[in-house]
């Protein structure tokens, strides 16, 4: 109840502070929306020039991306830590975050909440169920509560793995560039895995694991036969992912000595 509190609390505050000018919070909307308009733009016009791209045609890489869309919004929403080595290691706002009741790791999340972005999930799940409609893809009772356990599952390996590297800020202050590498990665997610070579495939499938952010949830409910199975691992992946990113940050706070000249 206390987490629950807060998350309202800071909610409230990003209302009100947001909402005060109102333009900048709708011009931020609207330039996510336009960003991922000109990603499906993309899928649109590739699809006019070729019928299927590997075994998938386009309204299965539209169901696979609005799939990517919807834990991501949700992931960018509640774990938005670009910028953390700057403001708080750098600038020593790390002292003040230690010093709360809360977790650590859940005092950022909060103080830096971008509900702007669950715009985007709306997108994709409004992608996806057009596209379902398109497919003509079969309804079991049961398919929402899979796919929320499935979205579940691929917020938990976004946030294992932004944790984990994020938290490398603990053992240098100096920016690596990791984290805009690791966005140019996982949009590989968005798309069908079997069209990649072996060696990128191994690498988003168990060492940066953005195959189950995008593609492979998305199969579970595109072809069960072959993929369903397999899908079933998206939870798994992402509690192991965080499970390991949640270890290296709470050692990294650890280690953490405070803002020195």
């Amino acid at each position: 109840m206390f987490y629950a509190s807060l998350f309202v609390d800071y909610l409230k505050n990003y209302m009100k502070t947001r909402l005060t000018y109102r333009s900048d919070f709708w011009i931020e909307v609207l330039s996510d929306l336009l960003f991922n308009g000109l990603n499906l733009f993309f899928i649109l016009v590739v699809f006019q020039h070729t019928a299927a791209i590997g075994e998938w045609n386009e309204q299965q890489i539209l169901f696979i991306y609005g799939y990517f869309m919807v834990p991501y919004g949700l992931f960018i929403t509640f774990f938005n830590l670009w910028g953390f080595t700057e403001r708080y290691i750098v600038k020593g706002e790390m002292d003040r975050i230690l010093t709360r009741p809360a977790h650590n790791l859940v005092q950022l999340m909060l103080e830096n909440m971008d509900p702007s972005s669950l715009f985007s999930a709306l997108v994709g799940l409004i992608i996806m169920i057009y596209s379902w409609t398109q497919l003509d893809l079969v309804l079991m009772w049961y398919d929402p509560l899979i796919l929320l356990v499935l979205v579940l599952g691929s917020i938990m390996i976004y946030g294992g793995v932004y944790i984990f590297f994020t938290s490398l800020s603990f053992f240098s202050d100096s920016p690596t560039g990791i984290l805009p590498l690791l966005w140019n990665l996982q949009n590989y997610g968005r798309y069908p895995m079997t069209i990649y070579n072996r060696l990128l495939n191994i690498m988003l499938t168990w060492v940066l694991p953005f195959g189950f952010v995008g593609f492979y949830p998305a199969a579970y409910f595109l072809d069960r036969a072959n993929w369903g199975t397999f899908a079933l691992l998206t939870p798994l992946v992402g509690l192991v992912f965080l499970t390991f990113g949640l270890t290296v940050w709470n050692y990294g706070v650890k280690r953490y000595r405070g803002a020195g000249s």
